[in-house]
């Protein structure tokens, strides 16, 4: 028996010691210092281009990874920028350049690079290009990565709170820091893009001019223009920033025109409320907008008439549209309510779904101006059964007129509803009403070839709006939404 074990224990000593020398040899080898300039680095990408950069302002912080996939170790000799002005780098944790120096990276081991970028302002509108190498050299090899951004001057807005009239120009971009309340008329011209920072929000208590073009419209979104994943830019996320108000005060008359303008990934899209429960009430004009992927509602009017048009009011963690109090006409909009899971694949958003409607009409509000509404070839769907919602007393009196649409609703036995389709749960109306990251599908409410709502439309109301959002005529066919579909 004392011997079997102590024959058992030699070959146990002595495997130990052979996995001992094997472990040593394999360690002594990854930490020795090849010469070699057939071994390489390997960066984990070869370019890193970053998107817009706000001039005076850093972007967020990307990371590449060197990798040494040879045996034996390798010292890099230096690390050097090609110009090394507009971008900040940390290499493995130290970001002093002096002590870059003769870097060793053991064989099978790696190193991270973290980029920022960085632009002083150029004094100039148009946007810059910029462009630098940060080159590795060891060896007489020189492993390269590729940096590139693009500057862009912009107009801060911190704090303002402006007594007169404001005039907004697109020969810069604007990137709103926080509150901005403008006390007189605000002008917003064609092609503005307004970039807001998080919780920014803009108070207009005069009247608002906001006048894009199909060519040139206003972009009013978030200012993060990196990535939040790989391939989920930071746009896709709601929430990014407050919201736009129009609060009328007084008895002064108030028109607010927004035409052409996008309204991207915020808590609140437009915002209007009077205190005046009689007329002359605040006119809301929304004709040939996107205001998509807000985290609460996309367009309120509580004591406002509007006049809302060839619109698509989509994917709101709340109401899409919400009418309380005043004259309300919708005709040819797209109100699409398919906010996050399941029709996100990813959960990115700060909120989830309220059980509400996509278009609420509330008529039950005992401080509130006389209600009349007239809806007219849109598309009002969504996740929720119920997508439309009239709460009034006497729903059979409300003053109103619903025709030509396409509801997901219970079907409306009122004399204001006729010659509408409702939804069926095997109905394909848009070409895409889910966010698939990995394929690269993003939602699209265009009109699908199969989709319900093709050739529905009223053609007498239609006249007035010969165009859909897109230019695309409305000739002998006429379909409910703001997308006509093209054959």
């Amino acid at each position: 028996m004392r011997r079997a074990f102590f024959r058992l224990s030699t070959i146990v000593f002595r495997l130990s010691a052979i996995v001992y020398c094997l472990l040593s040899f394999t360690s002594c080898r990854e930490d020795t210092i090849s010469t070699d300039p057939s071994y390489k680095l390997v960066l984990s990408v070869d370019s890193l281009p970053f998107d817009v950069v706000f001039t005076g302002y850093g972007t967020s912080t990307k990371r590449v990874v060197l990798r040494n996939p040879n045996p034996n170790a390798l010292t890099i000799d230096s690390i050097r920028f090609a110009d090394g002005r507009h971008f900040r780098v940390n290499f493995d944790g130290e970001a002093d350049t002096t002590r870059w120096q003769s870097f060793t990276i053991r064989g099978g081991d790696s190193a991270f690079v973290f980029v920022r970028a960085y632009v002083n302002p150029s004094g100039q509108n148009n946007p810059l290009v910029i462009r630098d190498d940060l080159s590795f050299l060891y060896n007489g090899n020189r492993t390269v990565l590729h940096l590139s951004a693009i500057g862009q001057d912009v107009t801060v807005l911190h704090k303002a709170d402006y007594a007169g009239s404001q005039s907004w120009t697109a020969d810069k971009p604007y990137l709103v820091l926080d509150t901005v309340i403008v006390r007189g008329n605000l002008t917003i011209q064609a092609g503005t893009t307004l970039y807001m920072h998080n919780r920014a929000a803009v108070f207009a208590l005069g009247n608002v001019s906001a006048v894009g073009t199909q060519e040139q419209p206003i972009v009013i979104r978030g200012y993060r223009t990196d990535q939040l994943f790989d391939s989920v830019p930071y746009a896709y996320a709601s929430g990014q920033w407050n919201g736009i108000y129009m609060l009328a005060e007084g008895s002064a008359p108030r028109a607010y025109t927004f035409r052409y303008v996008d309204v991207l990934s915020g808590n609140v899209g437009l915002f209007c409320q009077s205190e005046n429960t009689s007329a002359p009430l605040p006119q809301l004009t929304v004709d040939g907008c996107r205001i998509h992927n807000m985290s609460v509602y996309g367009v309120v009017c509580l004591n406002t008439d509007a006049l809302i048009t060839n619109s698509e009011i989509s994917n709101c963690a709340s109401y899409g549209i919400y009418l309380q109090g005043g004259s309300h006409t919708l005709v040819h909009n797209t109100v699409a309510a398919y906010f996050g899971y399941p029709y996100t694949n990813l959960n990115i958003h700060s909120t989830q779904r309220d059980d509400v409607a996509a278009v609420f009409i509330n008529n039950l509000s005992k401080r509130m101006a006389p209600m009349q509404t007239y809806m007219y070839n849109n598309i009002v769907t969504g996740a929720r059964a119920r997508c439309l919602v009239l709460a009034a007393p006497l729903p059979e009196q409300y003053i109103g007129a619903f025709r030509g649409n396409y509801l997901r609703a219970d079907t409306f036995a009122l004399p204001q509803f006729e010659a509408n389709v409702y939804a069926t749960d095997s109905d394909t109306v848009f070409v895409n009403n889910y966010y698939l990251y990995k394929e690269y599908r993003y939602f699209d409410f265009h009109l699908d070839s199969v989709s319900p709502a093709i050739g529905i439309g009223d053609a007498t109301v239609a006249g007035a709006y010969p165009y859909d959002r897109e230019g695309v005529e409305r000739t002998a066919r006429v379909d409910a939404g703001c997308y006509q579909w093209k054959e």
